[in-house]
């Protein structure tokens, strides 16, 4: 019988049954972050009606220019967290440090997050998102120590996404499964619509930033060129281009599709442009338990131990046959 329909809240008490170690508090830190997702939405959709589009005059801690929905979105979000006692500290975008939870020295959890991901979309009515991703404390570790950021993607129990598009959808596994849920807002709940998501191992599209084409690696450019070119085989079809600005609705079009979304390292960002810890990991986390993958070029991005909590990488993300082609790419340039 199909769960289709099945409320956001339903379904984790139903996961529960079959995963102990999942019970009571995780489901309270998702359906906060749920809770979070919906009033974002709803500031999402009367941005330009309520004097919140444009920008603060400020940049964040990793150097971008700040949004007014992007100081909302962040501490929309912390508040939310904050107010389940379930969580010690959080990373996100928009902190410079980390944010130690004051009265939650106990707290078994630690948060890291991007709270609008795409935000240069806001003015114009542009797809945005929300990337989360749940770890334990280190046992036996102060609950102000930074080391327990300084991790893997492997330790996340938890990742997920929001998207704010057409419709409001939660993304998000626990390890055991990627599950959609779409936000019904005449109900306000989050009701299944993606039950067990597989990435596909092969695609048609790649999502990419190809303004930076001419300040690639020149191997790169060999990749992009083997994708666009007309096909020497009949099997072989070129990709399409996919490419909307914010990397939750490129990955989003992956992870259902197929197909890849890559951002390689250039000259202004030698270490590529995206977050380790807050974007990279926890949609690697959700790309490998749906089938894909998701590599820096170099490495797993969910081996990768992060070094500082704004840390940069790069990222091939989405279809396992695709990821593994531009692992190719890179080291050898050709396929």
């Amino acid at each position: 019988m199909s769960s289709i329909g099945t409320t956001l809240t339903r379904y984790i008490l139903e996961q529960e049954q079959e995963q102990p170690e999942f019970a009571g508090e995780l489901s309270i830190l998702l359906n906060q972050v749920a809770y979070s997702a919906k009033i974002l939405a709803r500031e999402i959709s009367r941005a330009a009606l309520i004097g919140k589009l444009g920008l603060i005059g400020e940049r964040n801690a990793t150097g971008d220019s700040q949004k007014k929905l992007d100081v909302f979105s962040d501490e929309t979000v912390i508040d939310a967290i904050i107010a389940t006692k379930l969580v010690s500290a959080i990373v996100t975008e928009e902190q410079e440090h980390v944010l130690h939870v004051a009265d939650a020295s106990e707290a078994n959890y630690v948060l890291v997050m991007d709270p609008l991901d795409g935000s240069s979309n806001t003015d114009y009515n542009g797809s945005l998102g929300t990337i989360f991703g749940i770890m334990k404390r280190k046992p036996g570790v102060d609950a102000k120590s930074i080391d327990h950021f300084y991790r893997k993607g492997t330790d996340l129990i938890v990742a997920g996404y929001v998207m704010y598009s057409t419709s409001t959808l939660l993304v998000y596994t626990t390890g055991h499964g990627v599950h959609g849920f779409t936000l019904d807002r005449d109900l306000g709940e989050f009701l299944l619509s993606h039950e067990n998501i597989r990435c596909p191992e092969r695609g048609a599209i790649y999502s990419a930033n190809l303004a930076h084409y001419p300040e690639w690696d020149q191997n790169i450019r060999h990749f992009v060129d083997y994708l666009t070119w007309p096909a020497s085989s009949p099997d072989r079809k070129p990709h399409s281009l996919r490419y909307s600005g914010a990397l939750v609705a490129d990955f989003h079009r992956c992870l259902l599709e197929g197909g890849l979304y890559f951002y390689p390292p250039d000259p202004s960002h030698k270490d590529g442009k995206l977050r380790l810890m807050y974007e990279c990991a926890p949609l690697g986390f959700i790309a490998e338990h749906a089938g894909g993958a998701a590599s820096s070029g170099h490495a797993r991005i969910l081996d990768i131990q992060s070094a500082n909590i704004h840390e940069r990488a790069p990222l091939a993300i989405g279809s396992k046959e695709d990821v593994a082609l531009y692992d190719k790419f890179v080291r050898e340039g050709h396929p």
